[in-house]
């Protein structure tokens, strides 16, 4: 059996168990969540753990940073990737991980980059990624109250499955970083491991740093 068929294996059986957990296994709902997600969503903060505000917005962040590679690995995939990017903003690693299953090993790039591929593909949209993700962490390390936040997510469903979407969506990078270093030249392993072992920041740091598409193909012309 090929890599490619064992890991489309391993991604289908986490989802599935992700999916089942967080619907019949995962703590109850609580009575307050459609108002804790409107209040979030409306900056109306007053009363909510920062620890919660700053989850609740990375997981903003985190979906910007699949589109900056989803959106270009899906030009050789036969899946309409932005289908799942626009999924993921609502529903997180539940519509990314079905994409990383589905897709096929895409280590080229053809054709020219549309404006929305120039946005995504370009070094100041990593730094903007990165400078957010470290201000949310910041944040809600410093400010947040970690009792609090424990206690709502032993108990509130939303909080305790963001909590495990936010894990998901951190460590799953790796399945499509191996094809977008490979679509830039890159080949230091030392790159992919770095990424690999400091989840999201990593990223965020190789999005920032990578080299644009463009120059690349140019380079190589």
């Amino acid at each position: 059996m090929s890599t490619s068929i064992i890991r489309k294996i391993a991604l289908w059986l986490l989802w599935l168990c992700f999916t089942v957990y967080a619907f019949f296994l995962a703590p109850a709902n609580q009575p307050n969540t459609f108002e804790l997600i409107k209040n979030l969503s409306i900056r109306q903060w007053q009363g909510i753990n920062p620890l919660v505000i700053a989850l609740f917005y990375i997981m903003g962040v985190l979906p910007m940073m699949y589109g900056s590679l989803l959106l270009i690995d899906g030009r050789g995939q036969k899946l309409p990737a932005w289908l799942f990017v626009i999924a993921a903003f609502g529903v997180g690693a539940f519509a990314v991980v079905p994409y990383l299953a589905l897709r096929d090993d895409n280590p080229t790039f053809s054709g020219t980059k549309n404006p929305l591929l120039n946005v995504l593909d370009a070094r100041w949209t990593g730094s903007l990624l990165l400078l957010s993700a470290l201000g949310l962490i910041f944040y809600g390390l410093t400010q947040g109250n970690w009792a609090d936040f424990v206690q709502q997510w032993q108990h509130d469903r939303f909080i305790h499955v963001m909590s495990l979407d936010f894990c998901l969506l951190s460590l799953l990078f790796p399945t499509l970083l191996g094809d977008d270093m490979a679509r830039r030249g890159i080949d230091d392993r030392r790159i992919f491991w770095a990424v690999t072992l400091i989840p999201l920041l990593g990223t965020a740091c190789y999005l920032a740093l990578r080299p644009p598409l463009s120059s690349t193909l140019n380079a190589m012309a």
